[in-house]
């Protein structure tokens, strides 16, 4: 039994190394056109405080959350396969999902630097 926590608890470690990896790296690719100043140098500094956070706090908090939901919900109902997939299945939608909907996020907050008028 103490085997099974042991690794519950890395995996749940490396799901959450890899969510701020990717948010880091999404944040770094949408916010670069804001950071640089693309029109007469103005630049958007907000881009620091307010979506770097969101993203480095937030994309490990929902994958953690959704994964040990899909774990706690097929707990007791499922067999051992169904119980290692699932969960892994729904981090990555999960993953998907928020980085889609950030790249959409940062592609509205940084097009007055891109297309400016």
């Amino acid at each position: 039994m103490r085997k099974r926590v042991e690794s519950t608890g890395a995996v749940g470690f490396g799901v959450a190394v890899a969510a701020v990896v990717v948010g880091l790296v999404l944040w770094r690719y949408g916010a670069q056109p804001g950071l640089r100043g693309g029109f007469e140098g103005e630049r958007d500094w907000s881009l620091l405080y307010v979506e770097l956070p969101v993203m480095l706090f937030g994309f490990p908090a929902v994958t953690l959350v959704t994964w040990r939901l899909s774990r706690s919900l097929l707990s007791c109902r499922a067999g051992w396969v169904t119980r290692a997939v699932v969960p892994v299945v729904a981090v990555c939608v999960a993953v998907v999902v928020l980085a889609w909907v950030s790249l959409m996020w940062l592609h509205i907050r940084v097009a007055p630097f891109v297309h400016p008028g």
